[in-house]
């Protein structure tokens, strides 16, 4: 008997031996964060700017709003600001939108260069925890920005202008900017990273609202006066098959609209944080996007104060929305996103 369940008990161990290791999920968290100028629009923006990292420790961040003022390579500054508090990350040197990573790049790409304010788009390839990614980020161009014009201001110079009743007419005005050529230079190089087999992240500030924002549900708030807008960069992005990560997280735009601009930040005037004083302009323009085999979202949350500005007056949060409150002065005149992606 003893011998029989010896012999049973080996061959269980060598046919167990034999079998592939289940694969442990993975959690990953990216940073999203519009950092206005480098955060030099607030007394000691920089110096939150290194702190939140050092708080949140993501494994990756993507900028919008870097400048490389005074001819200081700011990613590289920001490396070594975290290096002194324990904390290696790695990046290079980028113009409008940039990147850092946790883990060593093994490739840097300009996907679209910026060129008199009309948007940029940088990536890095990778191999974090033995898993191949390619991450990017976006900052648009701010030039044209319709949703202004639905508002009654002009998205150029922001003059007051009849408000638009036909959606196409909205449409057109904002195909002036260059936000659909740079997305389509996006969208091709995202085809060769998944011919690669790498899981993709695009993380920015687009200047543009989201088609999931503005529908039957929410036409006549926050100044859309009726109209539903297929807001053509993010559904270009859900038709080649990317997610949304926070409208993933949270489907509701009434309940969870997620604006996160404009930002109500405590240490700046509001006159500095609206350029449309008599209209709601408060907007879902900042965004993480994924796509991939074996990829998952696990959570996802907009960063920084409850807040917005409307109408030039500081208006209180919704109530609903899951945030990430800034443990002390807040930089910008966005907010931010984080997500947590388990990958397997």
């Amino acid at each position: 008997m003893f011998k029989h369940l010896f012999k049973t008990l080996l061959a269980t161990v060598l046919v167990a031996m034999t079998l592939p290791a289940t694969a442990e999920n993975k959690e990953m968290t990216v940073l999203q964060w519009n950092i206005w100028q480098e955060g030099t629009q607030v007394q000691g923006g920089y110096d939150a700017i290194v702190s939140e990292i050092v708080r949140l420790k993501p494994d990756f961040v993507t900028f919008s709003e870097v400048r490389n003022y005074h001819n200081v390579d700011f990613i590289k500054k920001l490396c070594g600001s975290l290096e002194q508090k324990g904390l290696i990350y790695y990046g290079f040197y980028s113009y409008d939108s940039g990147l850092l990573s946790s883990v060593p790049i093994t490739d840097s790409l300009v996907v679209f260069p910026e060129k008199n304010d009309h948007g940029s788009i940088y990536g890095l390839h990778c191999e974090w925890n033995g898993i191949k990614l390619a991450v990017y980020t976006a900052h648009l161009d701010y030039l044209n920005d319709a949703y202004y014009d639905v508002r009654g201001y002009d998205g150029s110079t922001w003059r007051e202008i009849p408000i638009p009743t036909d959606a196409k007419d909205v449409l057109r005005r904002n195909a002036l900017s260059q936000r659909d050529e740079a997305m389509a230079a996006f969208l091709q190089q995202a085809e060769r990273d998944k011919a690669e087999g790498r899981i993709v992240i695009l993380g920015g500030d687009f200047n543009e609202p989201s088609h999931l924002d503005w529908t039957d549900a929410t036409r006549y708030m926050y100044d859309h006066h009726g109209l539903v807008i297929e807001w053509p960069q993010t559904k270009s992005l859900e038709n080649a098959g990317f997610i949304d990560a926070y409208r993933e997280k949270w489907p509701d735009p009434v309940a969870h609209p997620g604006f996160t601009f404009p930002a109500d930040n405590p240490a700046v005037d509001t006159k500095r944080l609206s350029w449309t004083p008599l209209a709601d302009e408060r907007e879902r323009i900042d965004y993480l996007f994924y796509r991939g085999e074996n990829v998952s979202l696990t959570d996802c949350r907009i960063f920084g104060p409850e807040g917005c500005v409307a109408y030039g007056r500081r208006v209180p949060g919704v109530g609903k929305e899951k945030i990430i409150l800034p443990a002390g002065v807040w930089p910008t005149d966005h907010k931010g996103l984080w997500m947590k992606l388990s990958v397997r």
